[in-house]
């Protein structure tokens, strides 16, 4: 079994600038109405806040996405993403479930006591045209080759009366 390492797609970072910016905007309004003024409207910190966090939230996902890497080789399958390192054999593989996502899919491989999840290629349309691509564009093939390596085989399909639809696989 080759080696194989995927990827996501980068996202464009321009939502990530538009976050930024605006929080710097209201923040530095912020400053500027309580240095001149004594005091800012409560509404200046309550837009400040959210925006900041938004902008973190932002930032902390396109690192994340630049940091992911699902590898499969002989052995087994490793996940980095930057913050959380799971490295599986695929005898330890228990189960893999398959989500509906807004796009694409999100797939959750299980071993006993860790965990990871990627998505699937997403595409983000508007009127007809595609705006960006999100997920891993070889996903479906990796859930395929965990499936086939982990020698996981289809259970059932998850229903709503569980709260999520979706395929689960377990081993045997």
């Amino acid at each position: 079994m080759a080696i194989q390492e995927f990827r996501p797609e980068l996202i464009s970072r321009r939502g990530e600038l538009i976050a930024w910016g605006s929080a710097l905007l209201v923040g530095g309004a912020w400053f500027v109405l309580g240095k001149s003024a004594g005091h800012a409207s409560l509404l200046v910190p309550l837009l400040t806040i959210p925006l900041l966090i938004a902008a973190f939230s932002i930032s902390l996902g396109n690192w994340m996405d630049r940091h992911t890497v699902l590898r499969l080789d002989a052995e087994g399958v490793r996940f980095s993403n930057g913050l959380r390192h799971v490295r599986l054999k695929w005898d330890q593989i228990q189960q893999v479930r398959v989500l509906p996502a807004p796009w694409g899919k999100k797939v959750q491989v299980f071993g006993e006591q860790v965990y990871f999840g990627f998505y699937t290629l997403g595409e983000v349309k508007a009127q007809g045209r595609v705006l960006g691509r999100t997920g891993i564009a070889e996903g479906e093939f990796a859930l395929q080759r965990i499936l086939e390596s982990a020698h996981l085989h289809e259970v059932h399909t998850l229903s709503p009366d569980q709260e999520q639809e979706g395929y689960y696989y377990v081993r045997g």
